[in-house]
């Protein structure tokens, strides 16, 4: 933690499972196609990774929970930091939660939630890879996630899909983004 850029601006967090799209979204959101790391292997996000706007905020891409390709013991070191960063960092504005559309709610990503309600850390789901899907079948995902979060004290309640490669649901994810900071 000591390491962290100052809590001077704004953040906002990227979590989910491991290859649920962290990376790809965000170079979906700010344009860049390199910006973020994105690979196919489980595990590639080992630490924090920060990219300031401007002078408005920070995007963090936090470490994949689930499945990875690494050490146990690396993978119980990042999984500490991003606990501690989520519980004690004061800048952090939303947690964005991205599920995979296809997939749906994980008994891992309810633990996360229910750690993020505990902590008090606002968080919004986030549907990736919606283009892998048919619009209906992306919208019955949509009421299901939005059942399914209803009553947790730390959620909000918009539940977004989007698309990395077609670019669908990004300038509404970006509008959302922006205002918060």
């Amino acid at each position: 933690m000591d390491g962290l850029p100052p809590a001077e601006l704004p953040e906002i967090a990227f979590a989910g499972r491991s290859n649920v799209g962290k990376s790809s979204l965000l170079n979906a959101l700010t344009g860049r196609k390199a910006l973020a790391r994105a690979s196919s292997e489980p595990g590639r996000t080992r630490e924090l990774n920060y990219f300031r706007v401007g002078d408005t905020l920070r995007l963090v891409d936090l470490p994949g929970y689930g499945f990875a390709k690494a050490p146990k013991n690396e993978i119980a070191r990042w999984t500490s930091l991003m606990r501690d960063y989520l519980r004690g960092r004061a800048p952090l504005k939303r947690v964005l939660l991205l599920i995979d559309a296809r997939h749906g709610l994980k008994p891992n990503d309810n633990e996360v939630m229910k750690a993020l309600d505990d902590a008090a850390v606002t968080y919004q789901i986030v549907l990736t890879k919606a283009d892998k899907m048919k619009p209906t079948e992306n919208q019955e995902t949509i009421a299901a996630v939005q059942a399914a979060i209803a009553k947790r004290p730390a959620a909000h309640p918009l539940v977004m899909a989007t698309s990395s490669e077609t670019g669908d649901g990004i300038e509404a994810l970006r509008a959302e983004i922006a205002a918060l900071a």
